[in-house]
């Protein structure tokens, strides 16, 4: 971390008043052991020590405040001040929210932090327009197939039921013959259990947290996308906040971002291992099933591209002059 990041967080804190004043519920949609709760949990603490506790930011991982689905709902109608979201779930709403679930564009944390850069512009425009700002983002390590048996082929996964998150997920089940079954990650482990989804494609870090191990038996490296979650406050209530306190949360994210991003990378290998101890096959793909998951890739590109408009177009013309 820059001793610039490290000197201005300390900065702020030093100038901030100690009065309490106001209580902001964090509301998150996985468990609390999940690496991007606890960076959320450790961005809630620097606030509340950094604004003196004017701010006092409390955590609710788990979908246990609000149900994964509705936490950005939440923040952006004022029911809750801020709170953390998978954004490509609300892809539904604009294509531009699934950025970062097309499969194949990029395969790499370098690669993808390209994309987000070129991305970064037009979905802060996009919240701005919803009554959201962005604080911070951290992606998900490389996501990868979960199956309760060998595949070696897109042949092998039809029928199954599998578990979907956002347009992306249930769009690549239906290209492949697949049952999309909309299932949020609190709902994982119960949900495999009793057979109503028997697949997925997620990063270890999901099914570590989940010990799928429990009830599936194949995890297969393919490395499609890395989605990313976002902290995101409610614009009035950011308005409201004094430059003061704007200064110390700014500073705080920053850190986040930069904790939760080494996170991801030292988990993937650490959670890949995990779920190999847990009793899992642990592999990379099979030629033929790649190449059959490639040509979904394609075939998933074009469409963003052409539900995405101008703004995709701009958005991949951007990473591609990097």
């Amino acid at each position: 971390m820059s001793k610039t990041l490290i000197a201005s967080v300390t900065t702020a804190m030093l100038a901030a008043p100690a009065v309490a004043q106001e209580k902001w519920d964090l509301p998150m949609a996985y468990s609390g052991s999940n690496f991007h709760s606890v960076t959320g949990a450790e961005f809630a603490k620097c606030v509340t020590t950094g604004t003196g506790g004017e701010i006092e930011i409390t955590t609710h991982p788990s979908g246990s405040l609000f149900a994964g689905a509705d936490i950005k709902r939440a923040v952006q109608t004022g029911q809750v001040p801020i709170g953390e979201r998978l954004l490509s779930g609300h892809q539904n709403e604009s294509a531009i929210f699934g950025w970062d679930s097309v499969p194949f564009l990029v395969s790499s944390f370098d690669e993808h932090e390209k994309l987000y850069e070129a991305a970064k512009p037009h979905i802060n425009e996009l919240l701005a327009e919803q009554n959201m700002t962005m604080l911070y983002s951290v992606p998900w390590p490389p996501q990868g197939l979960y199956f309760n048996k060998e595949v070696n082929s897109a042949a092998d996964m039809a029928g199954l039921k599998f578990r979907s998150y956002n347009n992306a997920t249930a769009r690549l089940a239906e290209l492949t013959d697949m049952l999309p079954v909309a299932i949020e990650a609190a709902e994982i482990s119960q949900a495999f259990a009793t057979g109503v989804a028997e697949s997925m494609i997620s990063s270890g870090a999901t099914g570590y947290d989940r010990k799928v191990w429990e009830s599936l038996s194949h995890f297969y490296s393919v490395d499609a996308w890395l989605p990313r979650n976002y902290m995101l406050v409610n614009n009035d209530v950011w308005a409201d906040v004094s430059e003061q306190n704007k200064n110390v949360i700014n500073a705080c994210a920053a850190m986040a971002e930069y904790a939760g991003t080494w996170r991801a990378k030292e988990y993937t290998g650490f959670t890949l291992a995990g779920l190999a101890e847990g009793g899992m096959t642990v592999q990379p793909a099979g030629e033929q099933l790649m190449n059959d998951l490639r040509e979904v890739g394609a075939t998933m590109t074009a469409e963003w591209l052409e539900a995405a408009g101008e703004t995709g177009q701009a958005i991949l013309d951007a990473y591609n002059a990097q």
